[in-house]
């Protein structure tokens, strides 16, 4: 028997209540279900992943709400595991219309809905401070405890390394009821356990990246980060590996096509949810 939408939530849920957990975004059914057989206790979209698959940019509102929201069932159907829905900034004008996206998200199956302070807008990409926090109390309203709601700040994704703007964002986010709170690309250990500290006890979550070099997961597990997200990394390192074969095949190397995942797995891993 397939879960239900309340129960892959609280098993979304629960598991911000461990030690720690990596939650990888998947980009297709094929991705996902492979995530699934490497154990991963949960999934995530890649806003990013999902516009570059489509030919499109990411931040810009060039891909739907309904769109995404396709997207992330499918790859809860190819996995059986919650998916949590990298949702931008919630796909609306107003704080009323990102309400409405959630309550979308949850009748789709969501476990887990991301709500940024982004704009869509390049020229000024990270909404005031008033208006971000209204569109997660907006998402956190409409949640109303049937899925977990991730409040986030992209000031270091867009180029405003600004600490302590990122940590009051978080705050006012976990005020208005966040479930976990996010801001991507913290620069430094330092940066992060702030971050951690700032907004305790909620759970904090991570992009994984180059702070202070190289950490490890237990390195963050082990200054309080409870989630540890991949975004479009993984995506990116296939279509590394895919960028390679173009080139190999282009020099009339044809034999290396014949060195993936064989066909067989791929179908038995799409067949078994």
């Amino acid at each position: 028997m397939r879960a239900t939408q309340s129960e892959l939530a609280e098993r979304f849920r629960a598991l911000h209540d461990g030690p720690g957990f990596v939650m990888p975004n998947a980009w297709d059914g094929l991705s996902a279900a492979i995530f699934a057989q490497a154990g991963f206790e949960a999934t995530a979209t890649s806003s990013a992943a999902l516009a570059f698959s489509l030919g499109r940019a990411d931040g810009r509102h060039e891909v739907t709400c309904d769109e995404h929201l396709d997207h992330a069932r499918l790859l809860h159907d190819a996995s059986g595991l919650p998916v949590n829905g990298d949702f931008e900034d919630g796909y609306g004008d107003t704080a009323e219309a990102v309400g409405l996206t959630v309550d979308a998200a949850i009748q789709t199956g969501l476990a887990g809905i991301g709500i940024e302070d982004t704009s869509g807008n390049p020229e000024a990409p990270i909404r005031p401070f008033d208006e971000a926090v209204a569109r997660v109390k907006a998402a956190v309203e409409a949640a109303n405890g049937r899925i977990v709601v991730t409040g986030r700040t992209d000031n270091f994704l867009h180029g405003r390394p600004d600490l302590d703007d990122t940590i009051r964002r978080l705050q006012a986010f976990a005020e208005v009821g966040a479930d976990v709170l996010y801001a991507p690309l913290l620069p430094t250990k330092d940066a992060i356990g702030a971050v951690v500290a700032a907004v305790a006890p909620k759970p904090v979550n991570v992009l994984i990246g180059p702070a202070d070099g190289e950490l490890t997961a237990q390195e963050l597990f082990g200054i309080g980060v409870k989630r540890i997200s991949l975004g479009s990394s993984p995506y990116l390192y296939a279509m590394s590996a895919l960028t390679e074969l173009a080139a190999k095949v282009g020099t009339g190397d044809v034999a290396v096509t014949g060195t993936g995942l064989p066909f067989g797995e791929a179908l038995e891993l799409v067949t078994q949810h």
